[in-house]
């Protein structure tokens, strides 16, 4: 019996403590979640972790600015391309075979680990698939000249896409 109403007194006092329903008009409150968000900040209703990071600028860049990624784009143009995530800093290819091989394919991912130019900012990987007949394939890394060549062009027209961008802000 006692614990019934010690039971009861916690959740009366629990409930009662989180203060009154307000009825709000739905007009006068803002629809977008940001919106709500900052009038609740602005209101004291709510958390704002703004200046938490201390000062510090942010700088937004798009693929059109970055020579890598447009250096990439460009050599790797008569490959039919699977994934191109310039915020995830990846590309990757479809299988491609020419003419003279039908049974071996080879599939391309390029990996962008920093916008510098230079040789360690690409990571590039070439996967080779052996077919014998229509179901039976072989896939693994090869370790070719592909890559090398591929990272040489990368830096090379990157590096003419820079220097032509810095010739156009004069």
């Amino acid at each position: 019996m006692i614990y019934r109403f010690l039971t009861a007194f916690i959740i009366i006092v629990f409930i009662t403590s989180c203060g009154v329903y307000k009825k709000s008009d739905a007009r006068k409150s803002p629809q977008n979640a940001a919106d709500r968000a900052r009038k609740n900040v602005e209101e004291g209703r709510g958390v704002s972790l703004k200046g938490i990071r201390g000062k510090g600028s942010t700088t937004y860049e798009f693929s059109t600015s970055n020579p890598m990624w447009r250096a990439s784009l460009s050599i790797l143009d008569f490959l039919p391309l699977t994934t191109v995530d310039y915020s995830g800093g990846i590309i990757i290819t479809d299988w491609y075979n020419d003419a003279s091989s039908k049974n071996d394919s080879i599939k391309i991912t390029i990996r962008f680990l920093s916008n510098e130019i230079r040789t360690n900012s690409l990571k590039i990987i070439v996967h080779q698939k052996k077919c014998a007949g229509n179901a039976n394939c072989i896939i693994k890394k090869i370790d070719s000249k592909i890559q090398e060549e591929l990272i040489s062009q990368i830096l090379a027209q990157a590096t003419l896409i820079e220097k032509t961008n810095k010739e156009n802000k004069k």
